[in-house]
Order: structure tokens, then sequence, then C-alpha cells
């Protein structure tokens, strides 16, 4: 569908070269001899850019993008303003009011569509960017309606427009990112980065750089200089995720750069200045740790300025429903599934189950209900209560011996060998059961790698590591 210009200009012979040339060009256009008329015309028409004229009668140029530019409906509605006689003046502040372009009379032809061509493009991609905003703060968006969570919303909007360092604790899967997430979009800082960092995730021999960048040369692989985490944040949110992780060496460092607000890169003398709000989140008792001498006292009293604790999901039993259907409709929209309903009873034996694994594991069975469920979800849908579970654990520890498989053993007076004929170790057995229960899985869904991970509740890149690691093969393993 081609896009719609209003050309505003009280002489029409200037209105009539200009349709000639943005039509020629695959442009639809209306056109407008005064301010008025085509503020009338934005009111009634879908338009896309305004080519406008300072010189008007009555209402000038300035006092029509005024206008346009205080109806929020309008306020990205892209402008070019043109003029035979403006002064410099007028100029910069048609630019300064909002003006995507300004150029004199007589016209251009190339000089106008190149000026359309870019203002529409930077327009589409203007949208595309709020767009994508909205969609992330939806994925990031807090549910739920339960006391626990009224309070936690009061207090994340007492403590968003502060400078106030944040400690947020809970159990693992709660959404303490999701947390951290809502106070920096609360924030004065929310047009800035938001960085986050899992701080177990980095090896304590690489934390300085990672954090706080490097100079070339400044050890084996330095090819170039490279900002840390704290630098690209300058401005906005550090998030350091999972704290309670970190070594006690990297633990100095960062106390030093709280303490200072300025870091220095590895193989660097000079010390940069960062404005960053640092917020933490562990799932750890840092009390206890800081008793056990594991983490430090004086780091701890600096990131726990203000303590949040995001609550469990069996804190908040009445927020199920709710959150289930949320993540049914993301996951049908992220992979263009028609939406499904989700029967009453289904929502109802959700808010009855346990859900350890909190909101994380509340989400992995919802999408697995979708994946498998027909048109719409029911109790037939529902897996038994703790297999998902079990089965992404097994991924990340040892899982237990199956029950089925050791009353098996047992009653056919069976002992479970090995390659050389004894019985088999308490781990081989674990890797065995596990080995069998990720290829049952696998054979399931045909080999669908992407449902089979939904099912076991891990990602995609840990089920093959697993898969590489028991030596599972489609071609290979086969009990």
């Amino acid at each position: 569908m081609a896009a719609t210009i209003l050309i505003v200009d009280d002489e029409k012979n200037i209105r009539r070269t200009l349709q000639m040339v943005l039509s020629g060009a695959g442009f639809d256009t209306l056109e407008a001899g005064s301010a008025e008329e085509a503020l009338g015309t934005l009111e009634e028409r879908e338009v896309d850019l305004v080519i406008l004229d300072l010189k008007l009668p009555k209402m000038n140029g300035l006092e029509a993008l005024a206008k346009i530019r205080s109806r929020p409906e309008w306020t990205r509605l892209p402008v070019i303003v043109i003029s035979g006689h403006a002064s410099v003046a007028e100029a910069v502040e048609a630019v300064q009011m909002g003006a995507t372009d300004f150029f004199e009379k007589p016209l251009d032809r190339d000089r106008v569509l190149v000026s359309v061509h870019n203002a529409m493009t930077t327009s589409k991609l203007r949208r595309e960017v709020e767009r994508l905003r909205e969609g992330s703060a939806q994925r990031y968006e807090m549910i739920g309606e339960s006391a626990v969570m009224r309070r936690l919303f009061a207090e994340i909007e007492k403590v968003a427009p502060t400078r106030g360092r944040v400690l947020i604790t809970g159990e693992s899967g709660t959404g303490k990112e999701l947390i951290a997430r809502a106070i920096h979009r609360l924030s004065p800082r929310k047009e800035q980065p938001f960085i986050k960092v899992n701080c177990a995730a980095i090896p304590s021999d690489l934390i300085e750089s990672e954090l706080f960048g490097y100079e070339k040369g400044a050890f084996t692989g330095a090819v170039g200089r490279k900002k840390g985490l704290f630098e690209q944040a300058n401005g906005g949110t550090l998030f350091l995720d999972e704290i309670g992780d970190m070594s006690l060496d990297a633990q100095a460092k960062v106390l030093r750069a709280l303490q200072s607000g300025e870091i220095t890169r590895v193989g660097s003398e000079l010390t940069v200045h960062v404005d960053v709000r640092v917020l933490a989140a562990t799932n750890r008792d840092l009390e206890a740790n800081v008793a056990e001498g594991r983490f430090r006292e004086d780091l701890y009293f600096r990131l726990s300025v203000v303590p949040i604790r995001s609550p469990s999901l069996r804190e908040r039993r009445e927020d199920i429903s709710a959150l289930a259907l949320a993540f049914s409709r993301s996951f049908c929209a992220e992979n263009g599934i028609r939406e499904k309903l989700i029967d009453p009873e289904v929502l109802e034996a959700l808010s009855e189950r346990g859900f350890p694994g909190n909101v994380r594991e509340l989400r992995n069975v919802v999408e697995r209900m979708v994946i498998l469920s027909g048109d719409r979800v029911t109790l037939d849908d529902l897996p038994p209560e703790g297999r998902l579970r079990e089965s992404h654990s097994s991924l990340s520890e040892p899982p237990p011996i199956p029950e089925s498989r050791a009353h098996v053993a047992h009653d056919a007076g069976e002992l479970p060998a090995g390659n050389s004929g004894e019985r088999l170790t308490l781990r081989e057995f674990r890797d065995k059961a596990e080995a069998d229960y990720i290829l049952s899985t696998l054979k399931e869904f045909d080999w669908n790698i992407s449902r089979a991970s939904v099912v076991l509740g891990v990602e995609r890149t840990n089920l093959h590591k697993k898969m590489r690691a028991l030596g599972i093969r489609r071609d290979g393993l086969e009990g």
C-alpha cells in the first residue's frame, strides 16, 4: 500500500508540482491550501508525511507545526518544512519544533524525493523500534493481583525514581530479573541502557575484563580496546544477577567501583568515571554467606540499600490462572499458533499445584500443554505433577533412581550390570536412566528437538549438550 503525503501550500502551482513529482514516485497525495484545511484533513484521513509551507495565510506554518506536535497521535508524524523566503531563525525554529527536514523554493525534484524517502525510512525505523520496545515490555511484564504482588508493585514504584541500590532476593524462577527491569523502566534512566550480567556464568579470571573492559595488548587475545559492562551501562542500569556466586576477588573489584564511581580498564592506568545504578539479585542467603566468610560484608551493605524480596509462586496462588493465560497467549503469538482456550478445570488444577520451580516451571508446563493440545487445552493435556520438574532437574543434577525402574529390577531379582558384568555404580545407573528418558521423549516427538526440549523443561542448547554427553544420536543409542 502506497504511503500518503499531505501537501500544504497556498500556491496552487507548488501543490501541483509536488503532486506530479510524488505521484510519479509511487506516493498517494492529498492537498491543502491552508493550515486550517490541513489540520482538518489530518483529523479525517490517515497521513504518513506532511510537506508544510511556512508562509501561509492566517495560521502560519510554524503555528500549524506546533499544533501537530501538541497532539499525541501526531507526535511522530514526519513533517518536511518548505519556504521561499524564510529566515535562518525560522528554519532553526522549525527543526527545533520537530520538523524532519527543511528546504527552500524553488523546489528541486531530486532534493524533494531524497528528503521524502529519508523521512519515510526514519519514520518506519522509529515505528519498528517502538514496536520492539512494546514487545519487550510485554515480555517482561509483571502479572499479579495478589496482596503480596500489590505490595511488591508498591515497593518498586517507591524505589524506581531514586538512585538507591536494590538487592533482590528470592527463590529461582520467581522473576527477579523482571523486578530489576521494572525498576529500570520506571526510573529516570529508562531511555538509557539496561545491562544484565550473570555473575555465575563468568569465570573468575575473566570477571575483571568483562566488567571493566581492557586495552589492546593487555593480555593474549586482546587485539583491541573493549568497553566493559560498567561502561556499557553508563547513564543506565547494571543488573548483577546471581551476585552470590561471584568470587571474593571479583567482589573486591566491584566494591571499589561502587565506592568511587570509577573503573580502570585492564592494561590501562587511566580511570574512567561511570554513572551507573547497580541492581543485584541472588537466590542465596547472603547474610549467612557473610557470616561464613563467603561474601564481603562491606559489599553486602553497599548493594542492599533497599532490599526487595521476590515472592514464590506458592505465596500467590491466586495469580496462577492469570499467569497461565498470559503465557499461553504469548507462546501462541511467538510461534504463529492460533490462540487456544484453556478449560477452567485446567486453570483450577494448576492453581492447586506446588510448582517448586515457581513461575519458570509454570511457563514450561503451559508451553508444553499448548504444543500438545488440540484446539483447546483440557485436563487430558495436563502433565502429571512433577514430571516436567524432575526431567528439568535431571539435566543439571544427577536424578533420583526412577522408582518404577527400581521396583522392576527388585521384583525380577535383577542387579543392573555395567560393561564388566558387575553391578552399576549409582552414577552409571542415573546416567542410563536419564539417557533412556531423553531418548524416549525424542522418539515420542520424532526427534523434534524444539518440542522435546519444551517437554523436558530445558533450553534446546542444553538438551544438545546433554545428548552429546550421553552419546545420544538418532542412529545411535537405543536403550
